[in-house]
């Protein structure tokens, strides 16, 4: 079992943060000019900031249709995120995650850390996955390998969040209710931080601590029990954890906020953050949508090592992008 980059929601939790601070911001920056004129209960300055956001919110527009994907990178207004939970110099997650402020929609795509990449003086086989790029090229390297695939499609941004903020984050939120799949059990005393899975199947709420849990979890020890399809089964699980996350985090934003922003790195800045905040201002968990790279697992033999990793699909990615981006054809 790796370390704890293994979990996905990690690099999400961060993108929340760094969208919905705007959001914050703005609310924040009412009330104390309020404040300023007269002094209100807690009670009453909730219900101020709330009508604040009310009034700042802006109505969802109708979707621009594109007639290809060149034409809509060229004219769409989305932002695109590279979302990153790292090992140690290694992106063990990476999420591509594109908001549309004029739908109001975020798509979240997951890239398996196993992407099969090939780079110029890069010939071992570990340095053949996506995961190794950022230790010997950094954030930048990343956002242009993921552009790379992604048929040139611009990183705007990145946002990273570590382990700790997303547990205080969960425990802030009083727990997240998820359904486990079958027991889980896994010790590694020797990882960072030290491994003691123990979860019991069925659907129950999660603390912080049993959520990294969760989300680290692959397989047994010995390689027994699991996921029958490996990462993929994971990552499908860790969306499920997702989806229930973004129920409790949308309607507590202050929470998610004070226990995670000093965990937070990103290059968004104040009126970038400002900006997009009041754009996301309503969103609810209906309006994400949680995706994978598509692709599938193989086998390869780099210099005498057989290794696995994931073969992305180039004309269903384009696809998917040609979806994201509401890309329609004319009929011929």
């Amino acid at each position: 079992m790796r370390t704890f980059s293994k979990v996905f929601i990690v690099s999400f939790v961060c993108f929340l943060i760094a969208i919905f601070i705007g959001s914050y911001s703005y609310v924040k920056e009412k009330d104390i000019k309020l404040e300023s004129e007269q002094s209100y209960p807690i009670a009453e300055k909730m219900d101020i900031g709330k009508t604040i956001a009310k009034k700042l919110e802006i109505a969802p527009k109708e979707p621009e249709v594109y007639s290809n994907l060149n034409e809509a990178i060229e004219k769409s207004n989305r932002v695109n995120f590279i979302v990153l939970g790292m090992e140690d110099v290694r992106t063990d997650t990476i999420i591509f995650a594109s908001f549309c402020p004029d739908t109001k929609k975020v798509s979240l795509v997951n890239v398996p850390r196993d992407t099969y990449i090939h780079r110029k003086g890069y010939n071992t086989a570990e340095q053949r996955k996506i995961n190794s790029i950022y230790g010997d090229h950094g954030v930048e390297g990343v956002k242009k390998t993921i552009s790379h695939i992604l048929e040139d499609i611009p990183i705007h941004h990145y946002v990273m969040l570590d382990y700790k903020g997303v547990e205080k984050i969960v425990d802030g939120l009083g727990g997240i209710e998820v359904d486990v799949p079958f027991p889980m059990k896994y010790r590694d005393p020797t990882a960072k931080p030290p491994l003691h899975i123990d979860i019991s199947p069925g659907k129950q709420t999660l603390d912080g601590k049993k959520s990294i849990e969760f989300l680290r979890y692959r397989k047994g020890n010995n390689n027994k029990g699991g996921y029958i399809d490996g990462d993929l089964g994971r990552i499908k699980a860790q969306q499920g954890f997702i989806q229930s996350f973004i129920g409790k985090a949308s309607d507590n934003i202050l929470t998610v906020l004070t226990k995670g922003f000093s965990h937070v790195k990103t290059d968004l800045n104040l009126m970038d953050t400002l900006s997009y905040g009041r754009k996301t201002i309503g969103m609810t968990n209906e309006d994400f949508e949680t995706l994978t790279l598509p692709g599938k697992a193989e086998f390869r033999k780099i210099q005498k090592k057989v290794l696995s990793y994931f073969i992305y699909d180039k004309k269903e990615t384009t696809k998917l992008l040609e979806k994201i981006y509401n890309v329609k054809s004319p009929n011929p």
